[in-house]
């Protein structure tokens, strides 16, 4: 180290640090910083030796750069000594400032621990100051303290050794050698932030790289998938509003993808299947209803929504999968039908009609004197808050569900005289002379009968009234709305379009009909309203002469 009395010498020294300390700021790599600063305290600080010693994530030291020994470079690069180690070091022999001076005459105790280190021959000193080849000298490397102290985290620890003077370092070589370690963490915390943002940047460009691998996979899955795909906006007032469409959705409904935007699937879905929609448009909701097309005709699809993030905490939106189901549906309606209709005529069967009439009726007589439905499990009237009874008993513990809390009762009216009152007639009709043309024509003629009477009853009610076949050669009415005259005009009118001539292979055939209007109201069955019906056609099928129950 250059002597206190030679200025010029310090001047030189200091642009030599100068130039060091530009090169590790300079430096490319972490790698590239821990050596520079190792031979930046050989060629700028006048030691032999210098080694780095690096904190690791699980605070040990490892020897992460050597300078002015290739021998000694080899030997102990990349060996670990502990952290209990060096604070052992660190807090003995005697404190230069911010480094740490261990004498050969203490370092003795120091040959024994797991520091990796070098061995230096030599003469014993000759003079006090002289540097001996067992002493140690440390300048800890640690990050910037309040206001630019030195107190900070420490990142690793200088080791120097033998100085090229021979001389223990005066006060100007320890303030160099204390700054140089300063500024040697300054540049390795930089050196190791610009190495975790690189990562960071490989890491993101990597992330970004899969990212639009992804999102290029989902548009061309979106896109070119078979069945229809839809993008929707999920929650707040724009919920199912449409944003994105592919090719298979906008052919399915004829509509191009620029007025697609202008929708939600409330707009395209049909008016009876709203409901359906609404309680389906959730995350994993599925649903089966009509979507209009263009042309103004509605589909059946099947639509699944799955749900969707834009980002991390970002956006959410539903995936919505439309599959048609035009061909699936028609069948499962055929198969309904086929399971309520008579195959013959196509009019609803027995079991249709029990259901339809069902349906209107509960458990509560309308009528002075009927008997409440008692309910056996508890002992009281099975009706419910609002009056209205039900035909099971309820379980413990579980409230009775109130499936009439809007029903409107079914009554009749009252007595044989025409007072008015409007209810739901049921009209039984059986054919007169049915029986014969089928002994003399054949079952054939006799079907092809049966479908005219069907067809002539249906065609001579109001829409929304039922017309059934029970079997045989029975059929049933219900007409709601009908006074005691109303429903008898319309049985008159029935029987008068039944009794016309039916033409069945160029032969003209007749038939009679009896008609019986029975009433239906709440608190009966619906075989009960049925047996009443069936009573009053016998009654009033005995009263006419024997002559008249027959057209020919």
């Amino acid at each position: 180290m250059e002597t206190e009395s030679e200025p010029y010498v310090r001047l030189a020294t200091l642009r030599q640090l100068h130039q060091v300390m530009a090169d590790m700021n300079t430096a490319r790599s972490l790698a590239d910083t821990l050596q520079t600063v190792a031979d930046g305290v050989v060629t700028g600080l006048g030691y032999e030796l210098a080694c780095v010693n690096l904190v690791r994530p699980d605070g040990d030291l490892v020897v992460a750069a050597f300078a002015g020994n290739p021998a000694a470079e080899a030997l102990i690069t990349g060996r670990v000594g502990s952290r209990e180690s060096w604070e052992r070091r660190l807090s003995m022999g005697e404190q230069w400032g911010d480094l740490v001076f261990i004498p050969h005459t203490e370092g003795w105790v120091l040959d024994d621990d797991d520091v990796p280190q070098w061995y230096t021959d030599g003469p014993a000193p000759r003079f006090d100051d002289e540097w001996h080849p067992s002493d140690r000298l440390f300048a800890p490397m640690r990050t910037p303290g309040v206001q630019g102290g030195s107190c900070g985290e420490l990142i690793g620890v200088l080791s120097v050794d033998r100085p090229r003077n021979g001389r223990l370092p005066g006060a100007w070589g320890r303030e160099a050698l204390q700054m140089y370690a300063f500024q040697a963490a300054i540049a390795i915390s930089n050196a190791r932030l610009r190495a975790n943002m690189q990562r960071a940047l490989v890491r993101l460009e990597r992330e970004q790289q899969a990212l639009r691998a992804s999102e290029e996979s989902f548009r061309q899955a979106f896109e070119y998938a078979p069945s229809g795909m839809a993008i929707a906006e999920m929650g707040g007032d724009q919920h199912g509003r449409i944003l994105r469409t592919n090719d298979a959705l906008c052919r399915l409904l004829g509509r191009p993808a620029s007025a697609m935007r202008r929708y939600s699937f409330s707009d395209l879905v049909h008016p009876e299947d709203i409901g359906t929609l609404l309680r389906t448009s959730a995350e994993g909701g599925r649903a089966e209803l009509r979507l209009g097309r263009r042309d103004g005709t509605y589909v059946w699809a099947s639509l699944r929504n799955s749900v969707v993030a834009d980002a991390a905490d970002g956006p959410r939106f539903l995936l919505t999968h439309v599959e048609e189901i035009e061909e699936r549906k028609r069948r499962e309606l055929q198969l309904a039908h086929r399971a309520s209709h008579d195959s013959l005529t196509g009019l609803p069967n027995s079991a249709e009609l029990r259901a339809r009439l069902s349906s209107r009726l509960c458990q509560r007589p309308t009528h002075p004197g009927a008997l409440e439905p008692v309910d056996a499990a508890f002992g009281h009237p099975a009706f419910d808050a609002n009056g209205h009874g039900f035909d099971y008993r309820p379980s413990g513990g579980i409230e009775v569900y109130d499936a009439y809390d809007h029903h409107v009762h079914t009554t009749a009216p009252e007595g044989e005289q025409d007072d008015g009152t409007k209810g739901l007639a049921v009209l039984f009709c059986d054919l007169d002379g049915f029986k014969s043309i089928n002994d003399r024509f054949g079952h054939n003629a006799g079907d092809a009968v049966l479908i005219e009477v069907a067809r002539r009853l249906s065609g001579g009610v109001r829409d929304g009234d039922t017309v059934a076949r029970l079997g045989g050669d029975e059929f049933v009415v219900l007409a709601d709305g009908l006074a005691r005259a109303d429903a008898a005009d319309l049985a008159a009118r029935l029987r008068t379009e039944i009794i016309q001539p039916i033409r069945v292979d160029g032969r003209g055939m007749r038939v009679g009909a009896s008609f019986g209007i029975g009433w239906a109201h709440c608190g009966m069955t619906a075989d009960e309203v049925l047996k009443s019906a069936d009573e009053r056609m016998y009654v009033e099928k005995r009263s006419r002469p024997k002559q008249h129950r027959r057209a020919g």
